[in-house]
């Protein structure tokens, strides 16, 4: 006989992990007792000594499909007696002071026992939203406190009936120690003004199916909801919610009516049937000869198209309702975080909602829904949000650390003992809505965690609200150059110790010399980089305000782009640009460039996709960040081009791509009739050629031939599929983030790495 001491870490409370431990020590007939310990699972079992050895076995191999197991620990058990008491789930306990860090379960979506349960009229839980079990439902966005019991989530407010009480506490049935567990007896219930139940969901669907907009309470918070079919309701929602272009999700009612809308591979169709349920960016389907099912405001001139699946039985019974696509958007203005609180979700969506359907379970944690993109089979996370956040990532931290993450997709990141956990995404620090819901989010999921940071590491720019809020707290700082932060993050995700070469294209962030950069080439490892090259730079006239205006950043670099041997474009080439313009606007701007007022210059390849589409007539005016290289990613569409005319010179010590000869060449093919679509493509392999080139000149120098990509321009299908094959027709290793976002939600994890290295090197 043999007494054993088992503690198992990871993602093992939410998941049923401690019904698995039961049934699995059951059945091997030991005794003994398990239980929540803090954020951990612990017990101990006695029995036959192959007995307990194959039980330690399935600790590691048969955990639950939502647990994750990091790490499991056997001691010799504290009973000298054998246990006879057969085998017990303890009450949960609070951890001893060295507690390892907590880790937090996401929600998962609704299982497929329990939509069988749903639609199933004998079921006591027929047609309940809220159903659940140990394999489903809400978790991050319920926890108060750990350890993982009812009392300490957002249930605690619903007593369980006595049907409930007993599937809790049954040993054989699916929802044994399920902390979510209701039923319409003693659940939460729905609310549509004062009607209750199946009549306030027959309301929200009679609002919808009339072309109204609906305020639904979801999982992470509020979301809008209208017929992605109607476009003048579609029109209406993108006025009200004051959003004019952005792509707009649509939720199908499963796989078969994703597929009527949009081309599927094997890699998203796991992830659209996933728990995590993200939005997956697809590539729609044309429909030629028939009216198309989904109106085109949802994503008005673009070739993909955002489908995500239920996530909720309430999601499930609302296209049970409607039998169509439904436009399912996050509950909030342009610019404001999602909300989550009843009040403040009736007052701000007072003006974009005809109706709310709500109910009365509170949301602890808001958690908008998560975005995943694929380029051929690679998984690019867009946004990591509900159903994936706050799940810890590895990463190679031993004292505990913090990124702040940057000002646009801001998220953070706590970060000890070998994981790191990126928070929800936030949006953009743009004002106090977005800064409060930040702070908030850090706060619980420190509190949540256990960690507290011995080192804060932050972004260089002073501006950011990130930067402004770590200034404050009474920490250690470590300021992290953001083009650094964006290829350490690859790198630690990838889990890369030594050197290697960074390719970094996004927007703009601020470089190390005090000027911006978004075009770099950097040879780095994770405590520290050196710049090796980069894009030519050109002014930002009315700095902000040519980011949103892409006109405004065309005229700097036709009138003021780094000249580096190449002329500039002659005056007849520019001349159609200008004269579509207002030119008062182009005086303006020329006086402004001529004269270097309020014209921060820039090395951004970010800027430079504005430019080609505002060169090709694409936009003048952006209303979201990236708008204009989406326009041109889709112009390109899968259309064949040769490339446009390209250089890459040797100045002050670096390589550099000259854009003058790209422009120039642009101008003239655009001058001789070449189609718009023909030469955003022939942009795209210019840019994927340049970036070879400058990564070979770099490695000829000797660079280490693993390369990082990161940065927003690299969520860029097109973009992406041509680097890495040119860079691995070179023999280079070529790594590119998968569950860290490649964009700025990226930010914070690689600034976290970065101070993890910065500290180890210390000793």
């Amino acid at each position: 006989m043999t007494v054993r001491h088992f503690s198992v870490e990871g993602i093992v409370q939410g998941v049923g992990f401690r019904p698995f431990v039961y049934r699995t020590a059951v059945g091997l007939g030991l005794h003994g007792w398990v239980a929540n310990v803090d954020g951990h699972v612990e017990g101990e079992v006695c029995g036959p000594t192959p007995a307990v050895e194959e039980f330690a076995t399935r600790l590691r191999t048969d955990a639950p499909a939502l647990a994750r197991v990091r790490r499991v620990r056997l001691t010799d058990g504290a009973h000298r007696r054998p246990y006879d008491t057969g085998f017990q789930v303890r009450l949960s306990a609070p951890g001893g002071p060295d507690t390892a860090p907590r880790e937090i379960p996401p929600d998962a979506a609704v299982c497929d026992a329990c939509l069988s349960e749903l639609y199933d009229p004998r079921d006591r839980r027929y047609r309940y939203p809220f159903i659940n079990c140990t394999d489903c439902g809400p978790r991050a966005t319920i926890i108060e406190g750990l350890p993982y019991d009812r009392i300490r989530t957002t249930m605690r407010r619903f007593p369980l009936c006595a049907e409930c009480a007993a599937e809790y506490a049954d040993p054989r049935d699916r929802r044994f120690h399920a902390e979510p567990v209701a039923c319409p007896a003693c659940g939460p219930r729905l609310a549509w003004e004062e009607l209750r139940g199946e009549e306030a969901l027959r309301a929200a669907v009679r609002t919808v199916d009339r072309g109204g907009i609906v305020a639904l309470k979801g999982l992470g918070g509020y979301q809008l909801v209208c017929d992605a079919g109607d476009p003048v309701a579609v029109a209406e929602l993108r006025r009200r919610k004051r959003r004019p272009a952005k792509p707009l999700a649509v939720m199908v009612a499963d796989l078969a009516a994703a597929a009527r809308l949009a081309q599927i591979s094997a890699g998203e169709r796991a992830a659209l049937v996933s728990p995590e349920r993200p939005v997956v960016l697809l590539g729609r389907r044309r429909w030629r000869g028939r009216a198309a099912p989904l109106a085109p405001g949802v994503h008005p001139g673009l070739s993909r198209v955002g489908l995500f699946l239920p996530t909720t039985g309430l999601h499930h019974l609302l296209l049970d309702g409607l039998a169509r696509p439904l436009v399912v958007t996050s509950g909030n203005l342009s610019d404001e975080p999602i909300a989550i609180d009843d009040a403040a979700a009736r007052s701000s969506l007072a003006a974009v909602a005809d109706g709310f359907l709500t109910h009365d379970r509170p949301i602890r944690s808001r958690y908008d829904d998560s975005v995943v993109r694929f380029t051929g089979r690679t998984r690019i996370t867009v946004r990591r949000a509900r159903g994936l956040a706050p799940a810890p990532l590895p990463l190679a931290v031993r004292r505990p650390v913090a990124g702040a993450g940057a000002q646009l997709k801001h998220t953070f990141t706590l970060a000890a003992d070998g994981r790191a956990h990126i928070g929800p995404h936030t949006g953009d620090l743009a004002d106090l809505p977005t800064y409060d819901a930040f702070t908030a989010s850090y706060d619980h999921l420190r509190e949540l965690t256990g960690i507290e940071p011995a080192v804060l590491a932050h972004d260089l720019h002073p501006g950011y609200l990130s930067t402004r809020w770590a200034m404050e707290q009474p920490l250690r700082r470590v300021a992290v150059q953001h083009h650094h932060a964006h290829v350490a993050a690859c790198a630690a995700e990838h889990g890369v110790r030594g050197p290697f070469l960074g390719v970094a294209y996004d927007g703009l962030g601020l470089g190390d010399d005090g000027t911006l950069w978004g075009g770099e080439i950097l040879v780095a490892e994770l405590s520290g980089y050196r710049r090796v090259g980069r894009f030519a730079t050109a002014p930002l006239p009315g700095g902000d305000a040519a980011v949103r205006h892409p006109s405004r950043t065309a005229l700097g670099h036709l009138l003021g782009g780094e000249t580096l041997g190449s002329p500039r474009p002659y005056p007849w080439l520019t001349r159609p640009f200008t004269e579509r313009l207002d030119p008062a606007e182009v005086a303006a701007v020329r006086a402004m460039v001529a004269r270097d007022v309020n014209c921060p210059r820039a090395s951004s390849a970010g800027r430079l996709f504005d430019t080609v589409a505002a060169l090709l007539g694409l936009t003048d005016e952006v209303s979201y960040e990236g708008e204009a290289a989406v326009r041109l990613e889709a112009t390109a569409g899968d259309e064949r081009a040769v490339p446009l005319a390209h250089r890459v010179v040797r100045a002050q010590g670096l390589w550099v791509y000259d854009s003058v000869p790209t422009l120039s060449d642009l101008l003239r093919r655009q001058r001789d009739g070449e189609p718009p679509s023909r030469l955003a493509a022939a942009f795209h392999l210019t840019l994927a050629i340049v970036t070879a080139e400058l990564v070979a000149r770099a490695v000829g120098e000797g660079a280490p031939r693993t390369v990082c990509l990161g940065g927003g321009c690299f969520v860029n299908r097109r973009l992406l599929t041509e680097v890495k094959r040119r860079l691995q027709a070179q023999g280079l290793r070529v790594l590119v983030g998968g569950q860290v976002p490649v964009g700025d939600g990226g930010i914070s994890y690689g600034q976290a790495a970065v101070a993890a290295a910065r500290l180890a090197r210390e000793g």
